[in-house]
């Protein structure tokens, strides 16, 4: 991890969102982040990551909706273009948002292309997956549980 000031670890979490779940996941994990002394983590859309300031956290986590299986272009080429700035020994997580069958086939493929492109990252697995009941929503309150607790339990987990 990067050299923590007074024990603090800082967290990026940061996400892709077109109807707005997945943006709406990315916010109940960060309230759960938020329930661990000694964390700070902040919310930014991937189109408003200063990839300068990138270095800066200890972890990313990275959510993106189920995109035809995958993860969407937006977030692959944010991973791409993290890969070319010297983040190894940081730790990233990915987080994903689906409908119907699709349940971890993102999430599962953002964490390949993570540990492929980003030389020396490591790789806090399993992600989470969140199912999303229509196009355009809702997230059900079970859903977003579970985002809060990965959260917790994420957060937890890299102050320990």
């Amino acid at each position: 991890m990067a050299e923590r000031v007074m024990g603090l670890v800082k967290v990026l979490v940061t996400f892709e969102s077109k109807y707005g779940n997945t943006r709406l996941v990315a916010e109940k994990i960060l309230e759960g982040m938020k329930k661990v002394k000694g964390v700070r983590a902040e919310l930014v859309e991937i189109k408003g990551v200063d990839l300068h300031r990138v270095q800066d956290y200890d972890a990313i986590l990275i959510g993106t909706p189920n995109h035809i299986g995958g993860p969407t272009r937006g977030v692959k080429k944010f991973v791409d273009e993290l890969g070319k700035i010297g983040l190894s020994g940081k730790t990233f997580l990915a987080f994903d948002t689906y409908l119907g069958g699709d349940c971890g086939k993102a999430v599962k493929k953002l964490e390949k292309r993570i540990a492929e492109k980003i030389p020396g990252a490591k790789v806090l697995t399993p992600g989470l997956s969140v199912k999303v009941q229509g196009m355009r929503g809702p997230v059900s309150e079970e859903e977003l549980a579970r985002a809060v607790e990965f959260g917790r339990r994420t957060a937890a987990q890299l102050k320990g």
